[in-house]
């Protein structure tokens, strides 16, 4: 597990930002530097062929194995696998709750 600084700090967002797309190219097997250039409205589910829903699965898993953090059924929406952003403020807000 990944220790994700501070958040409100602007090392700790860069941190959890770095972290969150390097997860995502490990679970999708996606280049790092295609992940990398994810901006805040980049496409997720529904536009990455490699995130369907079982990967989907796979990927809230290593979410809380790497950032310590919890995720219940009821959390999951399309909304915050929509795009990048949303993942990031999901993360966050996860974080922020611990």
């Amino acid at each position: 597990m990944t220790t994700i600084p501070n958040i409100e700090s602007a090392a700790g967002e860069a941190a959890l930002d770095s972290e969150l797309k390097a997860l995502i190219a490990d679970v999708l097997g996606l280049d790092p530097a295609q992940a990398a250039a994810f901006g805040l409205e980049s496409g997720l589910f529904g536009h990455l062929p490699e995130l369907d829903s079982m990967a989907v699965a796979g990927l809230l898993t290593e979410m809380e194995d790497r950032l310590g953090i919890v995720i219940e059924d009821d959390d999951v929406d399309g909304e915050m696998l929509e795009t990048y952003g949303g993942l990031l403020a999901f993360a966050r807000a996860k974080l922020d709750a611990r």
